[in-house]
């Protein structure tokens, strides 16, 4: 009834007998306020079952009573559609002509007839004991049907369901898969529970979970072919639907098939924005781990099992040697139960490119995995001459530990090693983790190797939370002279002297630029997870065979636009290094130059002087050492003798090697239904043993990962104590202090 009240009036005729009430609970959304699936009410349960007859037409309110009335349109009332048709009834007492529908309390209506009706009786109803009862026009309700006895007066409940979810004898589905989710979905849709009495290859038969209710369904299946139909199905409910939250029905398997379409869309859709629809849709509360597993499920059916591809890691190697030859691609697994352990994988293109163009400098780094089974992915990743990273080799390990690191750098050894007579000596850049220094020691003993400072600035932040001194330690390290140098060490300690300790135990030729001995081309940091965030947090939550594809594809991208782009350059020198030289020459035409002879000059300035040695491309300054281009005095001493500036600048910065850098092609790996096809045509041999990798031990619970990795070096850190200096206590700060005063 729309927006209509049902008004009940007085008895003048007395009660309807005894104990006989008709029962009219008529609240749509059975006390589910926040699903947009609505139901009815039922009103007080009764101890006798009804015996609900033939009657099928859910369209109809068979009131009995002790005269017959015919129907009449008069009792329509607008927008509800209540047909009230009154049947004789040899149980019931007689009721008088004066009768009128009143309102009992605990919402029952005890209806009584009037012969005075006419065709403008207003119906309302009226609210009571708290509960708001409503009638919404666009409900896909069918009204209540009344059965009355000598006893009770009892309501059972029937429902119009969507098309979608309307079930009736003779309907037929697909396999018993298909009936079984048609069913699951159809009790989820109208809020009751089911319970399954039998299922098996040909037969199906649940029935509602409430005590009592006679809703029950019966499925079999068709000779000679899987389609199964529904045999019997009783459709009325007597029960009042769940009063929870949650629903039995509502299975893992519910929840991935009923995102499935969304995930396919965009698969970052996250299990709290899955949790949300579902209570959004149907009105259902389900906990974190339920969506989470079903959107891992349905990623399961998309990408593969996690299972899966670790089972596949040892063809997938193959294939990266078949399509890129020259390709390093191995794992290994554990000795005693074949668990993976290690995995090491570099393409023949980067080989190539770091080997021939790149700077001979390598930055060490490490991600942790995200995904089902953890895991550590470790990184060794060049420059190009224009300063971008340029990965070199990937390691994945079961854990970030000792021997996994000195596994990885020996690999890493092993790539470099064909080529190392053709090769200057390397400078390698990472944390201050011990293991990765030992691993350094140990397989590549004649390298340089220095600490990045964005991990040197960040332990030195949690100590001393003191910007000013983070900054001064930046410009410490970048001081290109000892004398520079000392005079920002100075700086810090009238600041803290604590800080200044802090910094001398750490040895300046390992961090700071006036001391390292190797060449570092400016980079301070090796900065690598942080530059591939974009995609590389992405990847590192995936199966590990898509994760490595992920990887592949997006330097297999930038291999091709990085070449692409490289042609257009009409320049000698990379566009970085150009503005670089241009700034130079800009500065230098300010400088005095005074020639001692061919090959050394002196180059005076508002600063002072400096001497330069255009022979051995070095000046006082020491900047055209360090960056591997001229600095402006030794641009000053190249104008004054008419010699070309590009040509003392480090090869790297070329635009010829850096198209030589690019020029080798990672090529695409085949679909993994071909790769068994392919390996045994590549090898000629179909007797090849197969070997199981089995996924690690580790598993990773439900839930979202930690945003913020601990680094080794911070591990096992002693805190610092913090002191207060209001009451002279340690635990907290003056901010915090709640003493007395």
């Amino acid at each position: 009834m729309a927006n209509h009240e049902l008004i009940h009036g007085k008895n003048h005729g007395g009660d309807l007998g005894h104990d006989k009430q008709l029962v009219h609970a008529h609240n749509h959304s059975i006390g589910l306020e926040h699903t947009h699936k609505h139901d009815l009410v039922m009103g007080q349960e009764h101890e006798q079952e009804l015996d609900l007859g033939h009657s099928h037409n859910q369209d109809e309110l068979a009131l009995e009573q002790s005269h017959d009335v015919e129907p009449s349109d008069d009792h329509y009332e607008q927008g509800n559609n209540l047909l009230m048709e009154r049947k004789p009834s040899h149980d019931c007492h007689d009721f008088s002509s004066q009768n009128e529908l009143a309102l009992i309390e605990h919402n029952e209506l005890a209806v009584t007839s009037n012969h005075d009706l006419d065709e403008n009786l207003e119906l309302d109803i009226v609210q009571s004991n708290e509960m708001a009862i409503e009638a919404v026009d666009d409900l896909d309700v069918q009204e209540p049907e009344y059965v009355l006895d000598s006893d009770h007066v009892v309501q059972a409940r029937a429902l119009v369901v969507s098309p979608g979810h309307e079930l009736h004898v003779g309907q037929e589905f697909p396999d018993v898969k298909s009936c079984r989710r048609a069913l699951r979905d159809t009790a989820i849709a109208l809020h009751f529970e089911m319970q399954t009495i039998k299922s098996d290859k040909t037969r199906f038969t649940a029935k509602c979970a409430a005590e009592g209710c006679p809703w029950r369904v019966h499925a079999a299946k068709l000779p000679a072919v899987p389609t199964f139909t529904i045999r019997t199905l009783h459709e009325v409910h007597t029960c009042n639907g769940i009063g929870h939250l949650g629903h039995q029905q509502a299975s893992v398997q519910w929840v991935a098939n009923s995102v499935e379409q969304r995930l396919r869309e965009n698969p970052n859709y996250r299990p709290k924005e899955i949790l949300e629809e579902i209570h959004r849709i149907h009105g259902i509360t389900l906990s974190y781990k339920q969506a989470w597993r079903g959107k891992e499920r349905i990623m399961a059916a998309m990408r593969g099992s996690f299972e899966e591809g670790y089972r596949l890691l040892p063809q997938y190697c193959e294939q990266i040697k078949l399509t890129n030859p020259g390709s390093i691609a191995s794992v290994y697994g554990n000795a005693a139960d074949n668990c993976f352990q290690r995995l090491f994988v570099s393409f023949q293109a980067s080989i190539y490119g770091f080997l021939n163009a790149c700077r001979p400098l390598i930055g060490l780094d490490r991600t942790y995995l995200k995904s089902k089974y953890l895991g550590t992915l470790l990184l060794a990743t060049g420059f190009d001459g224009d300063g971008a990273l340029f990965p070199l080799a990937f390691g994945v390990v079961d854990e970030e530990n000792d021997e996994n690191w000195m596994w990885f750098l020996s690999e890493l050894h092993n790539l470099l090693e064909v080529n190392t007579e053709n090769m200057p000596r390397l400078t390698i850049l990472s944390d201050r983790q011990e293991a990765i220094v030992e691993g350094v020691e140990a397989n590549f003993p004649t390298a340089f190797h220095g600490f990045c400072m964005r991990h040197l600035s960040e332990s030195f932040r949690k100590e001393f939370n003191n910007t000013m001194l983070v900054n001064l330690l930046w410009e410490a390290a970048q001081a290109l002279t000892i004398i520079e140098f000392e005079a920002k060490i100075l700086e810090i300690e009238e600041i803290s002297p604590d800080a200044a300790y802090w910094i001398r135990k750490v040895p300046s030729r390992l961090w700071a630029t006036a001391y390292f001995e190797g060449t570092r081309f400016g980079h301070l940091t090796a900065n690598i997870v942080e530059s591939l965030n974009s995609w590389l947090l992405e990847a590192s939550g995936l199966p590990i065979i898509q994760m490595m594809e992920c990887i592949r594809r997006q330097l297999m991208t930038w291999f091709n636009e990085r070449r692409e782009t490289s042609m257009q350059w009409t320049s000698i020198l990379v566009p970085t290094a150009e503005r670089c030289v241009a700034e130079a020459i800009e500065r230098a035409r300010s400088y005095q130059v005074l020639r001692a002879n061919e090959a050394e000059f002196e180059v005076i300035t508002h600063e002072g002087s400096n001497f330069v040695d255009i022979r051995n491309r070095c000046c006082l300054c020491r900047g055209w050492q360090l960056y591997g281009l001229p600095c402006a005095h030794a641009v000053a001493a190249l104008l004054s003798c008419r010699q070309n500036v590009h040509r003392f600048t480090e090869s790297c910065f070329t635009v010829t090697t850096y198209r030589k850098t690019y020029s080798q092609t990672i090529h695409p790996i085949p679909d993994k239904s071909l790769w068994k096809e392919m390996t045994e045509a590549a090898s000629d041999s179909s007797k090849s043993v197969e070997v199981i990798i089995n996924p690690p031990k580790s598993l990773r619970p439900p839930g979202r990962p930690r945003k913020k990795r601990v680094r080794a070096e911070d591990r096992g850190r002693v805190k610092r104590v913090v002191h207060c200096s209001r009451c002279n206590q340690t635990g907290h700060f003056r901010t915090t202090c709640a003493a007395p005063i």
